[in-house]
């Protein structure tokens, strides 16, 4: 492919998702990163962004007092940039419709757990506590609804015999990054869509 998907990425945190959406793209995915947003002044997101020469914001507490105006000046920055596509990567906010709205289809959240199953900001210690045998990795479409968008792909991810909930979210976030890159990749080469009824196809 020639042209290369532009995104914007989100983070909160260490970044990880980030660095590993920018390995595979320096190796073959066809996936430019033009713009870093950080909600947190000091996640080390925003250093693996200075360090692959990416240009990078922050916002801190105080800009998202307001959530509208925070989501407004993000789109803006995003859309300056060029950015295609929104991808949230371990990013901590709720979006809100005007970052939606600004991007339609066309943000995409990494969950670590098999939506509809486990929703919220502490799913792998609530996999854990539960119980369950397989939880796993979700690659969907943000919307208004938390944790509800359309999904694109999962991934499942066993809990085994003697697991603690480290050893659980170690593994989780492997399979995180394995898979955000190759849904990206899926998204460059045309192949996602949304339909009329709010439902992902892929390509084959």
């Amino acid at each position: 492919m020639s042209e290369k998907l532009k995104i914007g990425v989100l983070v909160s945190g260490s970044g990880t998702n980030l660095q590993a959406i920018l390995d595979e793209s320096s190796d073959g995915l066809p996936v430019e990163v033009v713009k870093v947003v950080s909600s947190r002044p000091d996640a080390y997101g925003i250093e693996r962004a200075r360090a692959a020469g990416i240009p990078v914001v922050w916002l801190n507490r105080e800009a998202y007092a307001d959530p509208i105006a925070a989501d407004r000046f993000i789109a803006k920055e995003l859309a300056d940039a060029g950015a295609q596509y929104v991808v949230m990567a371990g990013y901590m906010r709720k979006v809100t419709p005007v970052l939606l709205e600004a991007f339609p289809n066309r943000v995409v959240n990494l969950h670590p757990a098999l939506l509809p199953a486990f929703k919220g900001a502490h799913a792998i210690q609530d996999a854990f506590d539960a119980g369950v045998k397989v939880t796993g990795v979700t690659v969907h479409f943000a919307n208004e609804d938390y944790d509800r968008g359309p999904i694109i792909a999962q991934r499942p991810v066993a809990v085994r015999e003697g697991d603690t909930v480290d050893d659980l979210a170690a593994r989780i976030h492997d399979m995180e990054h394995l898979l955000y890159p190759e849904v990206l990749g899926m998204i460059a080469q045309g192949r996602v869509h949304v339909t009329p009824e709010g439902k992902v196809s892929v390509d084959a």
